[in-house]
């Protein structure tokens, strides 16, 4: 595993932004494990945080694209952060947008947030999380009703690594349904392989009964 994941995974232990307990998904599934990238709170957090994405992004995709689209509410300072971090660690400037929850009708009027998207822009799409790929649904519209864009690709923090609609992992039926590539930072198998039994901070922070409860919930909701 790269250095660079093994610091993501214990800098979002220490944000509290990774989260072991009971928790229900967006999707309504009962799960032991959470990610909520809300509880990143500071410039020096958001600053590192851009900079595992910029990574993540480059590795992939490379820099050759034009837009990064993060959808509201969480997917805002992603972008923001990300953009910055891809100007200061690979001197390409790349524009940040998101999308409103409501159209806005006066001033700087319409849907989206930052900049415009126009016909042949190469588009990136930023998330924080992705657990069964609904949220996929509701964000490639916007940035369709834009012009004629090519959306390169999705980028997420962590991959859960589990099934989508059907029987694919989320990320799969994506890359399968819409046509594009898929990445994250790090998936849960890392998490777990990272965390299983190792002290960190002097504490262990997935032993046995943890790591059985993630075990059963892959069991329904993995891929099989």
């Amino acid at each position: 595993m790269n250095e660079y994941k093994k610091e993501f995974i214990e800098f979002m232990v220490d944000c509290k932004v990774l989260k072991f307990g009971d928790f229900v998904t967006k999707s309504g599934r009962k799960t032991p494990f959470f990610v909520n990238t809300g509880f990143y709170r500071t410039g020096a957090q958001l600053r590192k945080l851009g900079g595992y994405y910029a990574q993540a992004i480059y590795d992939k995709f490379g820099v050759d694209f034009d837009v990064l689209f993060g959808p509201a509410y969480k997917g805002i300072p992603l972008t923001v952060a990300t953009t910055m971090a891809i100007s200061e660690t690979y001197d390409r400037d790349i524009k940040y947008c998101s999308n409103r929850k409501e159209t806005k009708d006066h001033g700087d009027t319409g849907i989206l947030l930052g900049s415009p998207i126009s016909d042949g822009d190469k588009v990136i799409i930023i998330e924080d999380v992705t657990t069964a790929g609904t949220s996929i649904q509701e964000t490639l519209p916007i940035i369709k009703a834009q012009g004629d864009v090519n959306v390169l690709g999705l980028v997420v923090s962590v991959d859960r690594m589990e099934r989508g609609q059907g029987q694919k992992s989320a990320l799969d039926e994506i890359e399968e349904n819409y046509g594009f590539t898929t990445t994250a930072i790090v998936t849960m198998q890392e998490v777990v392989e990272h965390l299983y039994n190792k002290p960190y901070n002097g504490k262990i922070i997935i032993d046995d009964n943890l790591k059985k409860a993630i075990d059963a919930y892959y069991e329904q909701y993995g891929v099989k």
